[in-house]
């Protein structure tokens, strides 16, 4: 990805029930990025910060099988307590090989296989995520350092790796 042609598009704000954000609209042409903040972020040090992928059978229809949907609900409770935190939107359903991936690799899955074994069995990339537009954002909104809420090691090392300052983790469990 060329993060030199991501531009800000548009900033608002938006109330959740985990209280008020403001949504800043990213775009390379290509692809759309969010990022929703609380609290001052710019300037700031250990900002708690999801960066999360969307997920249709999680976001959309409430798949038992799925904890994308809570653990973004708790990444919003995490920042809510904090007063202040990001969360970053990128749309990388299937970790990032597309919803065909996941209906595809669900025979897989069904057999015992983790996700990411199904994902290779169907013939796909076990994680094609790419991370550059969070990058972009979080440099993009001046923030100096991040608490990432995760549960992934790789997320934080592709991060770091883009000269993003990650300080800490938290779960994105509840």
């Amino acid at each position: 990805m060329n993060t030199k042609k991501i531009l800000k598009l548009a900033e608002s704000e938006i109330n959740t029930k985990y209280g008020k954000f403001q949504e800043y609209l990213y775009g390379d042409g290509h692809n759309n990025f969010i990022a929703i903040t609380m609290g001052h972020v710019s300037g700031s040090e250990n900002v708690l910060c999801r960066v999360h992928s969307t997920c249709i059978y999680g976001h959309y229809f409430n798949n038992i099988d799925c904890d994308c949907q809570s653990q973004l609900d708790n990444a919003q409770k995490l920042i809510q307590a904090e007063g202040r935190g990001i969360i970053i939107l990128l749309d990388q359903e299937g970790k990032g090989n597309g919803h065909l991936a996941i209906m595809k690799s669900k025979v897989y899955k069904d057999l015992g296989y983790p996700q990411s074994k199904a994902y290779e069995a169907a013939g796909f990339r076990s994680d094609a995520r790419d991370y550059a537009g969070a990058a972009f954002i979080i440099k993009d909104l001046k923030i100096d350092s991040i608490v990432m809420i995760t549960d992934n090691v790789n997320k934080i090392k592709t991060l770091t790796e883009l000269d993003v300052k990650v300080i800490d983790i938290k779960t994105a469990q509840i």
